[in-house]
């Protein structure tokens, strides 16, 4: 496919019904982590979108009728509930998952007109833990996973690379992704670590997933070290999009993990990223908030990733 010409611009795809996912207090998927991030990017020179709300046709892309079916069942009028011990609805979840997967498809769309060089989507709840029909992680639908099959049925890619630097396996991306050629999908992540899934064993159908566990405690050095095998797989593969999902739990001041990177590490994964999309797909790049739950830590990373997509761009 030849490349697509995109503009020099960076979009933010985001909706205020993210706020309106309530989880219980002291839940680290809070709803100031979204406020945090576009508190820190409020100045921030970006083309602005409103995201969509995603159609049962595009979630079920990955994820069967009977699994929406099953979360529009258990949707609560008022409260909380819990699907598991750590993913919890409340009666604007689903609305709010609905449109972090849908903000992703239009920034999909988006880079593949032509309309904006890359972009980020500034959404909750996170997405890459949902197994095919299974909440986990306080994920509900596999929003990087749906993008990169939209990518590929709506847009006819038949490369699609999908990067994920949260400090936690992509358990549900790589489920969903597992038996599918046409993508490529990469995790670092701390291990031993929660959900204990991402071994370097784990590699896909068509030897399509390359997993990247790095010890606990270990900075960014380590990573840059461990990860560039990896980025030189991304670049042999030549992917006609990349898509990260970007989580920012790898900070050392994150209470949820111990990896011990700073804000200059998710900058230089990022510029990879971008200099690999440069290269295979005419910069074509869409990030999608995945973790990060030490909220300024959160805030000035995503800073640091938006300014460094901008500078692409």
């Amino acid at each position: 496919m030849p490349p697509i010409e995109a503009a020099s611009r960076t979009a933010l795809f985001t909706h205020d019904c993210a706020l309106k996912h309530v989880t219980p207090p002291g839940h680290p998927e809070q709803v100031n982590r979204l406020k945090s991030i576009l508190r820190a990017l409020a100045d921030t020179p970006l083309d602005r979108r409103p995201a969509e709300a995603a159609t049962d046709a595009q979630i079920t892309l990955c994820h069967p009728q009977s699994y929406i079916d099953m979360l529009v069942e258990r949707e609560p009028e008022e409260d909380t509930i819990p699907l598991d011990a750590d993913t919890w609805m409340s009666p604007g979840t689903l609305r709010a998952a609905r449109h972090a997967v849908g903000a992703a498809i239009g920034a999909v769309d988006a880079v593949m007109d032509g309309s904006v060089a890359n972009a980020f989507v500034a959404m909750r709840p996170p997405g890459h833990h949902a197994e095919t029909a299974k909440p986990m992680g306080f994920c509900l639908f596999g929003t990087v996973a749906i993008a990169a099959r939209h990518a590929m049925e709506h847009h006819g890619l038949s490369r699609v690379a999908v990067f994920d630097f949260d400090v936690h396996h992509g358990n549900g991306t790589q489920d969903l992704l597992w038996n599918e050629p046409r993508a490529f999908f990469v995790s670092s992540h701390q291990s031993p670590l929660w959900p204990g899934t991402g071994d370097t064993s784990e590699r896909g159908a068509h030897d399509n997933i390359l997993n990247v566990p790095l010890p606990p405690d270990s900075d960014g050095k380590t990573f840059r070290a461990a990860i560039r095998p990896a980025l030189d797989r991304v670049d042999a593969f030549a992917p006609e999009l990349i898509l990260v999902s970007a989580g920012f739990d790898a900070h050392r001041d994150d209470p949820l993990a111990q990896l011990n990177w700073v804000e200059d590490d998710f900058a230089w994964i990022t510029g990879e990223l971008c200099d690999l999309a440069a290269r295979h797909a005419g910069g074509r790049l869409v990030s999608c908030l995945e973790g990060g739950y030490d909220l300024d830590a959160l805030a000035t990373s995503v800073l640091a990733h938006v300014n460094v997509l901008r500078k692409a761009g």
